[in-house]
């Protein structure tokens, strides 16, 4: 198996061997049920379908009711598809836990980033701003020019400008596993993970 969805419970901080403080996050990672196998033959790619966070019938939709049915699969609040590179020999019906993780591995921690709602582009995009001094008397946080008057006539696909900030999909590479908890099914990564607490976290393998 390549990876789990989890929640992002918060996070703390360890101490190692030497006394030094280890800023981690605490996630409830898994237990974690395969619903559904795709297949090249059949679907055009090898991927799995996981379930997580078990549910009420009443709690899910019709369509995804018949869909969970259909696969022989108590209903779960959270449904994700990961690709399959590597593994092959994976089934419906398996359950993945905590215990595919090893301490000092490196996990992909995929999540959704904190909502910052309509931002400036000094927080947006780290723009400088203008002096204070100097003339300066109308704008101090603005972006200046966005654009031309002759040549292009036209402000450009891309430019940099205020706008809504947040809520994107966000990948975290290379971050280490400290502790790994089977009984409670955590796992306690070194650093930050993108996303407000409670939220869904998808924790690949780094292949």
């Amino acid at each position: 198996m390549i990876g789990l969805i989890g929640k992002k419970i918060g996070m703390t901080q360890l101490f190692d061997e030497h006394g030094k403080v280890i800023p981690v996050t605490v996630i409830q990672a898994g237990p974690c049920r395969v619903v559904q196998r795709k297949s090249r033959e059949t679907d055009g790619y090898d991927a799995v379908q996981l379930g997580f966070d078990e549910t009420e019938e009443k709690r899910v939709k019709k369509p995804q009711r018949n869909h969970f049915k259909k696969h022989s699969s108590p209903p779960f609040r959270v449904v994700r598809e990961f690709r399959l590179k590597v593994y092959k020999d994976i089934e419906e019906g398996e359950v993945f836990d905590v215990s595919m993780f090893q301490p000092n591995e490196l996990l992909a921690i995929e999540g959704i980033s904190k909502g910052k709602g309509f931002a400036g582009v000094m927080k947006r995009h780290g723009f400088h701003g203008f002096e204070s001094s100097h003339g300066v008397h109308e704008s101090y946080r603005g972006g200046g020019s966005i654009g031309q008057c002759a040549t292009p006539s036209r402000v450009l696909k891309g430019k940099k400008m205020p706008g809504h900030m947040g809520v994107d999909t966000v990948t975290v590479k290379n971050l280490r596993v400290v502790q790994v908890d089977l009984e409670h099914n955590l796992v306690l990564v070194k650093g930050a993970v993108p996303g407000h607490r409670n939220s869904i976290v998808l924790l690949k393998k780094e292949l």
